[in-house]
């Protein structure tokens, strides 16, 4: 929608200057520390623990079955562990599909911490309000933090009440040695595509490039392509902040406006993304990338998305009690926006349309004057981005034992 420039005030520096600042910053990392590795990964046959078997969970489970790597799906359910093992199915989730025999449901008890260590490979498909938990659990079955398994993270959210990203849950409950190997998968990919075989490519970013590296080449298939990157910061917050714009496109499309219409929220979404993650600390560069960009276009033009239908309901006037309890599933964007919204009010971002979406979905605004409120702002510049990289990536990196100063 056409609104104000998202800016930090005052904010007039030229965008040469916040790119260079953000790839110093990244070539700090690169080059000031050792980080840490895991364990070496067989070329082939990984043993691989998916925990959580969602949509998402599910089908990278598909994925790296049908790549003849041995993996296990946890899932908190009985009833979905034993009629998985039976039939080869998951009901809830892409019910349509044959899973590989590759793959060996288990649960609902977390595994113990011998069946953890001979892991190759630990990936976390759990959705970040119930991830702190979870890994506060499983960091008492990591017993040699020198000869970890390959970390992998494809949940995208903030945490409610803590405002953290994974990477800070990861260190309060592990240790920051876990969190510097610790990589995040995120970008355009549907479940139903992945496992249909459709051409996808994603980003994968962490701060020890070599398990970026390991992670990519665990995943890689003729149909399945990853670009690897060392912002995990700015991959994060993309995942995350992505979803609260395609509830925006959704509810935008719910009350019957159309592609000019759509096309100005993925816009100034993206122009937004940008503003507050420069803000916070990433690089702006990440924003214009396959987690950036590619997700953020894809959840606000597709009904695929659970975060668009949120908000296609919402303009169809639907409540939101209603829409969560039928939903079916976890729409991140929801508790995202309450984070989002104390972030941006912290750094002292304006960013509009995530304002409004967390007035229409917490403090019950009707979408219609959410619209006109944001069609209503005067003009101004297109985009300014902060000058420098942020106190909170400056917070996050100390307590990771990586702070450049």
């Amino acid at each position: 929608m056409l609104t104000r420039a998202c800016r930090l005030s005052p904010c007039s520096h030229p965008l040469r200057r916040n790119l260079t600042n953000a790839s110093l910053f990244s070539q700090q990392l690169n080059f000031r520390f050792t980080m840490p590795t895991s364990k070496p990964q067989p070329d082939a046959h990984s043993k691989v623990l998916i925990l959580g078997a969602g949509n998402f969970g599910s089908c990278l489970a598909e994925h790296l079955g049908d790549s003849e790597h041995r993996v296990f799906l946890w899932a908190r359910e009985a009833d979905l562990v034993k009629h998985f093992n039976l039939h080869h199915k998951n009901l809830k989730y892409l019910p349509e599909h044959n899973f590989s025999k590759n793959i060996t449901a288990v649960g609902p008890d977390l595994p113990d911490g011998d069946f953890i260590n001979e892991m190759d490979v630990l990936l976390f498909a759990i959705p970040t309000q119930f991830l702190r938990a979870n890994l506060t659990i499983l960091n008492r079955s990591l017993k040699d933090k020198t000869k970890l398994p390959l970390l992998i993270f494809v949940n995208k959210g903030i945490e409610i009440g803590t405002d953290a990203l994974t990477l800070e849950i990861i260190a309060d409950t592990c240790g920051a040695g876990v969190a510097k190997a610790a990589t995040f998968i995120s970008g355009p990919s549907f479940a139903k595509e992945i496992v249909r075989r459709r051409p996808t490519s994603v980003s994968v970013a962490s701060f020890t490039e070599g398990e970026a590296v390991k992670t990519s080449d665990l995943f890689h298939q003729p149909h399945f392509r990853c670009y690897t990157g060392t912002d995990p910061i700015g991959i994060e917050l993309s995942g995350a902040l992505k979803n609260v714009y395609a509830i925006a496109a959704g509810m935008s499309d719910g009350l019957g406006y159309e592609n000019n219409t759509r096309a100005m929220i993925i816009t100034r979404g993206l122009a937004e993304m940008t503003c507050i993650g420069t803000a916070y600390g990433a690089s702006p560069l990440t924003f214009l990338g396959l987690a950036g960009v590619g997700d953020l276009f894809l959840t606000c033009s597709s009904s695929s998305s659970r975060n668009y239908t949120v908000g296609y309901r919402l303009g169809q006037g639907e409540s939101l009690q209603t829409i969560i309890s039928t939903l079916g599933s976890v729409a991140e964007g929801v508790s995202t926006a309450k984070g989002v919204k104390r972030i941006i009010d912290k750094l002292g971002v304006h960013a509009p349309i995530a304002a409004e979406v967390y007035e229409v979905l917490y403090n019950d605004k009707e979408t219609k004057r959410a619209v006109r409120d944001l069609m209503d702002l005067p003009a101004s510049r297109e985009l300014d981005l902060p000058p420098t990289a942020g106190e909170p990536a400056r917070q996050l990196m100390e307590k990771l034992g990586l702070s450049s100063g």
